[in-house]
């Protein structure tokens, strides 16, 4: 079967080499020049406008004393240096939390494995700034924690203050980006090469330094550098705990208090770009040249080792108080969510259903926004998704693999710029047959969730259609079905699951979107939730309804999760041939 398969494949990659411009059929050239036009209008060219304009004088001729400026200015040398400190401590004490959460559950045998692994990605589903607060009522001068210290031995730990407390939440927060990848790359370790330094002598602290976490670094630099990525481009966890002297919040303060000719919000705009794109690069240049693969034999990993009574209490003891760390936001915004009275107690002085009586009454219209605007961008990423997938893998479309990377890089463009630049470059653009701006509908926002979360589904997508064999197309055609006909019959069905999974994992990761929907909600009817928690959350009388709206958020965005694996176990089985068929 795979050496038809192989013959299959074959003569179509050479009929692709041999092709010109000219056979390309016409459906595929207007299907690569809509996705391209799209691509141009909605992403590169208001990031461009953001790079050019920061290189502009008031006289339009390029300069860069914008830059030299804003290296002249304390507040703003501060700002870069602090949101350096900041992505990069958060990176370190994630990795902290997470290397050995990952070696543990993949180096020894104990139950809960599974569920310790599950609940250390519980974090990412609920938005940075919502876990600030409740990290600021159990950790804060004032919270839980610091009452029973100064009560029970008189003194207290200064967790959350400053920059301290926005690294504390960002690596809680983000943490699992490098458990996920950490575990994946230890479980594909060989367990030969173990087996090997082990008969050499090596064990213990030196078998993991110098043998297993070499040959996993790669899944551990690809989450650090996505936890730096993240944190550097944070705008809600400083602007939440009052920390504005980092360069997101600076940015969206020059903008929207100076406004859109303010060269400095530019200007930090293309550093948050370039770092994040720096980072990208040098996380893959960090690897480059190195080997790290293994012959795994008859798919063996690394051997689970049996831990002794004594070790398995330290161990699931040590694992405890890190889980208890690090879902402490979700424990103290439910706390929140139904608390009467929460000041300078370790707990609520009595609980109420009020703040939900009050979402429901009062936010009801952000949570309909959220699902509008989520669900129109998670659809138009599946179209763009699908359509891109097929010009790179099923046609002979010149450049195609440059649709593949410009819809890749907005993984490394801040919402917050994304957003600058949708605002410099409609400016002055009106609704057609309206006096109203573009930039001041809710159409804004939901393209700007679209393009910021087009990655996912168009991951998901790649993968889905790289699994239909390209001779079920041609089957389709071989008895009288046309090109649309058998894409829409047979390859659309085939790839359900991976459409279904990217459609799921772009809304869910659209409805906690902050950066960019801060930016461009020009009134209150336009509001997500995820608006809408942010303007609870600025005063202490409204904490409660924010808490009970992050609750209704983490709800959707932790049920989408569930549906999104759901559909893809689902379409892993309908894809593994049944024992019965094997034989």
């Amino acid at each position: 079967m795979s050496v038809n398969g192989q013959a299959a494949l074959q003569p179509q990659g050479a009929m692709r080499s041999q092709t010109g411009w000219a056979d390309v059929r016409p459906g595929v050239w207007l299907c690569g020049g809509l996705v391209m036009v799209f691509l141009l209008l909605f992403f590169v060219l208001p990031v461009a406008r953001v790079f050019v304009t920061a290189f502009l004088d008031i006289d339009n001729s390029l300069t860069l004393g914008h830059f030299s400026a804003f290296f002249s200015q304390d507040l703003m040398r501060e700002s870069f240096m602090n949101s350096l400190y900041v992505a990069l401590m958060s990176a370190f004490f994630a990795a902290l939390i997470a290397v050995p959460l990952a070696y543990f559950t993949v180096r020894f045998d104990f139950r809960g494995a599974l569920v310790i692994q599950t609940l250390g990605v519980l974090p990412l589903i609920m938005p940075p700034f919502v876990g600030a607060v409740a990290l600021q009522l159990i950790f804060g001068r004032s919270g839980t924690l610091n009452l029973l210290l100064n009560d029970a031995f008189g003194f207290t730990l200064p967790i959350m203050e400053g920059l301290k407390g926005v690294i504390f939440v960002e690596s809680i927060h983000y943490f699992p980006f490098i458990l996920m990848n950490l575990t994946v790359a230890l479980r594909n370790i060989d367990g030969a090469m173990e087996e090997a330094a082990m008969n050499l002598g090596c064990k213990g602290w030196r078998l993991f330094w110098r043998v297993i976490f070499p040959l996993g670094l790669p899944g551990f630099v690809a989450g650090a550098s996505l936890v730096f990525v993240k944190v550097f481009d944070d705008l809600g966890t400083p602007l939440v705990m009052g920390q504005t002297n980092m360069l997101a919040p600076q940015a969206y303060l020059r903008i929207t208090q100076v406004g859109l000719e303010d060269p400095m919000g530019y200007v930090i705009s293309v550093l948050m770009i370039v770092f994040s794109i720096g980072a990208m690069f040098l996380s893959a240049r960090a690897l480059n040249g190195r080997d790290f693969s293994t012959l795994q034999k008859g798919g063996a990993s690394i051997q689970r080792r049996q831990l002794s009574p004594l070790e398995s209490v330290l161990a699931y003891l040590w694992i405890g108080v890190i889980l208890l760390i690090t879902l402490s936001p979700h424990l103290g915004v439910l706390l929140l969510s139904f608390a009467k009275v929460w000041s300078f107690s370790p707990l609520p002085d009595a609980y109420t259903l009020e703040h939900y009586a009050t979402v429901f009454e009062d936010a009801s219209g952000m949570i309909q926004n959220t699902l509008i605007y989520c669900g129109l961008a998670a659809g138009l990423d599946v179209l763009l998704g699908v359509t891109i997938a097929y010009l790179i893998l099923r046609t002979n479309l010149p450049a195609r693999q440059w649709l593949d990377w410009i819809a890749s890089a907005s993984l490394a463009v801040p919402g917050i710029v994304l957003a600058i630049g949708f605002l410099r470059m409609f400016k002055g653009v009106t609704v057609p047959s309206t006096d109203v701006l573009l930039t001041s509908t809710w159409v804004a926002i939901m393209l700007a969730y679209a393009v910021r979360r087009l990655p996912y589904a168009l991951r998901s997508c790649m993968a889905a259609l790289q699994q239909v064999h390209i001779s079920l197309e041609e089957a389709a055609e071989s008895v009288g079905a046309n090109k649309m006909r058998s894409i829409r019959r047979v390859l659309v069905p085939l790839m359900m699951g991976g459409i279904l999974a990217g459609f799921v994992t772009s809304f869910i990761t659209a409805a906690v979107e902050l950066s960019a929907t801060i930016m461009l909600v020009s009134a209150d009817s336009q509001a997500p939730m995820s608006y809408g928690i942010y303007l609870y959350m600025q005063s202490v009388a409204g904490r409660g309804p924010g808490a009970a709206l992050g609750v209704l958020a983490i709800l959707v965005v932790a049920v989408g999760t569930y549906l999104s694996h759901r559909v893809v176990e689902r379409a892993a089985s309908r894809l593994t041939p049944s024992k019965e068929h094997s034989s």
